[in-house]
């Protein structure tokens, strides 16, 4: 069954932007910074709020702080997300956001979301600067929400873990791409986009159950089931770079950036021979540029051999296992059917 997420989508917006306005109104600016120098304007805080509002305004798809609102949905057994939800979903977009910012960098990738990467448009010290800050301001949501005390410090203790591991994961990934001789194991592959991408749904999951009124071990295990569909659409994201490309990036840069995907990993476990002449296309491509010859050339070898497709079958599976869990677990609620919709159909439109 198809679901509507438009009002859901709107509230999610209108609280982000509430969150983070393009320019710092008074309440805004004293909520986030404390009592400050009446020297202090808005044009001395705008090099931190630009590079996050306007990477913001380009899009993205929200269903993280969407899962949000659906988890809190699911576990409260409402016809409607509770509010408290709402007020919460800048903990993950923020943090998907100061990601994205950073990962730009370490990739040294010159745009996101079809428009110049931030570290292009207002310099590398300034957007290293904005999308640090912007992991400081996403747990604000927590301490002006109206929450109890206890609520708040296990809110803080799931953010606080979630975000180093996705570091951990993000430390993982660099290694292996500035190293081309270096291939993981499938596990470790895992693992790794576990932390680093996984844990980004898993947030708005643990964030989402608890703000619905559910226990911690709820929130755990929930986490555990959204990380594994986190997963999965990192594993079509990385499939998509080699096949019609990620929408406001260029084909085949995973493969310049050197990143070790799981398309290429399935490649090497069943084609050996292959290590050599595939790790001196991606040595070339880094060099030459995502123009390089090379590029085609490591796309078509992954691609013949079925690696690609194989990945996709996998990161599907994946993703409609981790939704039959999670309706086994809510059965009968409204939030666990929208839930599977949802990805389900970012399936159908992920891989064509």
């Amino acid at each position: 069954m198809e679901y509507d997420f438009t009002q859901e989508l709107q509230k999610i917006e209108a609280v982000l932007e509430n969150a983070l306005p393009d320019i710092a109104g008074g309440a805004w600016k004293q909520e986030t910074f404390g009592l400050l120098s009446p020297a202090i304007t808005s044009g001395h805080i705008a090099p931190l709020l630009t590079p996050c509002t306007k990477l913001m305004h380009l899009g993205g798809k929200r269903w993280r702080p969407l899962l949000l609102v659906l988890c809190a949905q699911a576990v409260a057994d409402t016809d409607s997300p509770p509010e408290a939800a709402y007020h919460l979903t800048p903990l993950v977009e923020f943090v998907h956001t100061a990601s994205l910012i950073h990962d730009d960098i370490e990739d040294s990738a010159d745009t996101r979301r079809g428009a110049p990467a931030a570290h292009i448009a207002y310099g590398l010290d300034t957007a290293l600067n904005a999308g640090a800050w912007l992991y400081f301001v996403a747990p604000s949501c927590i301490e002006n929400g109206g929450l109890d005390k206890d609520t708040q410090l296990l809110l803080n203790h799931i953010y606080h873990q979630e975000l180093r591991r996705l570091h951990l994961g993000q430390a993982m990934d660099i290694a292996w791409h500035r190293n081309n001789e270096t291939i993981p194991t499938k596990e470790e592959y895992t693992a790794m986009v576990r932390m680093k991408t996984g844990t980004l749904a898993s947030l708005a999951a643990q964030v989402g159950i608890i703000a619905g009124g559910g226990t911690q071990e709820q929130a755990q295990e929930v986490g555990c089931i959204a990380s594994d569909i986190g997963i999965g659409f990192q594993v079509l994201d990385d499939v998509i770079n080699l096949t019609t490309g990620n929408v406001g990036k260029k084909r085949g840069d995973d493969i310049v950036e050197g990143k070790k995907s799981l398309p290429i990993l399935f490649h090497i476990k069943n084609n050996p021979q292959d290590l050599g002449p595939l790790t001196e296309h991606l040595a070339r491509a880094r060099i030459q540029g995502v123009d390089s010859p090379a590029v085609e050339q490591a796309i078509a070898m992954v691609t013949n051999s079925g690696a690609v497709e194989a990945a996709s079958t996998e990161a599907c599976n994946l993703i409609q296992t981790a939704c039959s869990r999670m309706e086994d677990l809510y059965s009968g609620t409204l939030a666990a059917k929208k839930i599977t919709a949802l990805f389900m159909n970012m399936v159908k439109v992920a891989i064509g």
